[in-house]
């Protein structure tokens, strides 16, 4: 089966700084990949290329085969690859169905009489919540007084709507409690069973055993290790971010020695 993405031997670098070096990932429709890291890993980076933001140095960037190199972020959207970024461009006190359709309003009439079809993007958000089993008590409320799951949700919706074919997921989870990232990481898996194929970056491997069918784990740039569900278990996936033979270093460093 051809991936809907496939990067291969990408590397990446600003000036004399290397972000990234040899990295490869694949992303198939109804697959989640996780790409795991810490804070300077590069995963910031990796998504930045995937989504049009930045361009790669070396390697190949292919979507469904073709090889890529978008100079945009529009380019990227155009090949049907949306990304939710931590911070979600909303407007706080614009009302959901507003932000849901923000950059792409219908409009109805003609000439100097054209107006917003508020009724159909009313209608069309409260349908495509219910769909994605989002149940909000009324889209006409502010966005901002949603929470942060919540928000997270509705952008998800958003993609799915808009007829992505794969979803980037910058730490969907990181600033959430457990009940939050739980019903954020019930609506990520709504999208991988919609046919998309996602990428959730997170630097959590509970989060991202949970849901992952393929793991790529990113450290200071480069990749140390590549793993579909079947091939690690948590616990494995946990030391291997964490370092492996560092952790165990540290540990010994800390163990307090006997009186």
């Amino acid at each position: 089966m051809t991936a809907l993405v496939k990067l291969t031997g990408v590397s990446k670098a600003y000036g004399h700084v290397r972000a990234l070096e040899d990295v490869s990932l694949e992303v198939h429709a109804g697959e989640i990949t996780c790409v795991l890291g810490d804070n300077g890993a590069g995963k910031s980076t990796l998504i930045k290329i995937i989504a049009g933001l930045h361009q790669h140095d070396r390697g190949s960037y292919e979507i469904e085969g073709a090889p890529v190199r978008h100079a945009s972020p529009r380019e990227a959207l155009d090949h049907g690859i949306a990304t939710v970024y931590q911070d979600l461009a909303v407007v706080p006190l614009m009302p959901v169905w507003r932000n849901f359709f923000l950059g792409s309003e219908p409009r109805k009439g003609r000439g100097p009489f054209k107006r917003l079809d508020v009724a159909m993007m009313r209608e069309t958000t409260r349908t495509a919540l219910r769909d994605m089993g989002i149940d909000l008590r009324d889209v006409d409320q502010p966005i901002g007084t949603l929470s942060g799951g919540q928000r997270q949700c509705v952008a998800i919706a958003r993609a799915v709507h808009f007829g992505a074919k794969v979803l980037i997921l910058d730490e969907p989870t990181a600033a959430l409690g457990v009940r939050q990232s739980g019903v954020v990481l019930k609506y990520v898996a709504a999208a991988r069973d919609a046919g998309l194929g996602v990428v959730l970056i997170t630097h959590n491997p509970h989060h991202a055993h949970l849901v992952g069918d393929r793991f790529v784990l990113l450290r200071r740039g480069t990749m140390t290790g590549s793993y579909t569900r079947d091939g690690i278990t948590v616990d494995e996936l946990t030391r291997e971010m964490a370092g492996g033979t560092d952790l165990e270093a540290l540990a010994h460093e800390l163990r307090r020695p006997a009186p």
